[in-house]
């Protein structure tokens, strides 16, 4: 018994050891567990029906930003259509899009997809609040075509907002951003900023500073945080990758309001990095005409990495912080 039990921690410890070196020599590998976009949850669904997900007032699209590149879409009108909606083709969905509704393009985080569960009932939260919600899968995710690369997803949000403001007039639009995809959306908005094409504002929920502090900060991490050379066999690979994902830069060159909101309870990005991008956003010279607000809820609640949605007091956040009134008071 004493032997097969040695046999199987020796194992253990090789494999232990083991991973550092196949991870660093294979820094595909990371970049992998970074964007899990090969873990599609819930199964089974079928993206192109957004109503089997209980969005009965939804459109499916598909885009095309780049050659061999196709993007999945679905558009989510203000629930005060409901009705109207019913049977309604694409090309209604986007003329919809100049009405007096304003618009939250929304860039989800990794894994999934964009009928994951918590997004949809986010999208429904939102809808009820009287606002469009255009949100997407980036390539490489769910029926989404192409191959995952921070490069890749910031053009693929860079197409979609460039397709909404073609057809949606003076109306505003939101940049809200979850996760991993809070990262997308910086790359983006400084893009717009640096273009002088800024969104109206810009939404953060569970943010981190940077793909590395926030590697280093994952409860994956922990049984590495002290190895030996951990920043060489881990994060240097992401890095040699090419992804980034550095909030804590593009904040610097962000001109438009920045609301962010984190669960003090978050156990996948700690909560602390959102406070940090915080500290930094709000001294910034860019944002020096502009609202920069950090909503905490407090771990009582129970929101964690992503259920804020459930919150009663996120439409008053929202209401105050963009300054528009409840879908029933707008005609």
């Amino acid at each position: 018994m004493w032997f097969q039990l040695r046999k199987i921690l020796l194992c253990v410890l090789g494999l232990y050891v083991t991973i550092p070196f196949l991870i660093k020599l294979c820094p595909g590998i990371q970049a992998k567990l970074i964007f899990l976009n090969f873990v599609r949850v819930p199964y089974f669904i079928d993206l192109k029906k957004p109503q089997d997900q209980g969005l009965n007032h939804t459109c499916n699209y598909y885009l095309q930003p780049e050659e061999d590149v196709t993007i999945g879409v679905w558009h989510t009108v203000p629930t005060v259509w409901w009705k109207t909606a019913q049977g309604k083709d694409q090309m209604w969905y986007e003329d919809a899009l100049a009405s007096s509704y304003p618009i939250i393009l929304y860039l989800h985080g990794n894994a999934g997809t964009r009928g994951g569960d918590h997004r949809v009932e986010l999208y429904k939260v939102l809808s009820s609040l009287g606002y469009h919600v255009v949100t997407f899968d980036y390539r490489g995710w769910g029926d989404s075509i192409g191959t995952p690369s921070e490069r890749g997803m910031t053009y693929d949000a860079l197409h979609v907002f460039d397709w909404i403001k073609a057809r949606s007039g003076d109306n505003s639009i939101y940049i809200w951003g979850h996760s991993l995809g809070t990262g997308v959306a910086t790359n983006l908005v400084r893009r717009l900023c640096e273009r002088e094409t800024p969104p109206d504002a810009l939404i953060l929920e569970s943010p981190f500073t940077n793909i590395r502090e926030e590697a280093k900060s994952h409860p994956f991490s922990v049984i590495y945080r002290y190895f030996p050379g951990f920043d060489w066999f881990f994060l240097d690979p992401i890095t040699s990758s090419g992804i980034k994902f550095a909030n804590d830069e593009n904040v610097k060159h962000i001109s438009c309001s920045l609301l962010i909101l984190h669960a003090e309870d978050d156990p996948v990005v700690p909560f602390q990095l959102g406070r940090k991008l915080y500290n930094i956003a709000a001294p910034s010279r860019s944002f020096r005409d502009f609202k920069v607000q950090f909503i905490p809820f407090h771990s009582d609640l129970g929101y964690r990495h992503k259920y804020i949605y459930k919150s009663p007091e996120l439409p008053r956040i929202l209401r105050e912080f963009l300054g528009k009134s409840e879908p029933e008071l707008q005609h």
